[in-house]
């Protein structure tokens, strides 16, 4: 099995900086490919940014520029900078991987952590 544990949400004032991460842990598993999820309130959940292995990134319309993802594979470790922060950010982020385990893919999801941006 498998667990993801993210952590680096908070409040932050509009125009700020977040950087979140998140970590799988678990034994004789390979990933795929990591990312970030996120869902505001009454809201449908909505891809943020991942990133595959070899490299390949891909983001939102709504956070180019703003937001960077990036990976440390050693670690297993995904991190999500955010910077320039508008409200319209706020919602419950959510780490995702594809990983590769007893001859099988399966996608997992983290707990979410908030990110709140006020105005």
């Amino acid at each position: 099995q498998v667990q993801l544990v993210e952590s680096g949400g908070g409040l932050v004032q509009a125009g700020g900086s977040l950087r979140l991460s998140c970590t799988a842990s678990g034994r004789d598993f390979s990933i795929n490919a990591m990312g970030w999820y996120r869902q505001a309130p009454g809201k449908q959940r909505e891809l943020v940014a991942n990133i595959v292995s070899g490299g390949t990134v891909n983001y939102a319309d709504s956070v180019k520029g703003r937001f960077t993802i990036s990976d440390d594979n050693a670690k297993k470790t995904v991190f999500l900078q955010m910077n320039s922060l508008k409200p319209e950010d706020t919602a419950v982020y959510i780490c995702t991987a594809e990983i590769y385990s007893d001859h099988a893919y399966r996608l997992y999801w983290g707990q979410g952590t908030q990110v709140t941006v006020s105005s």
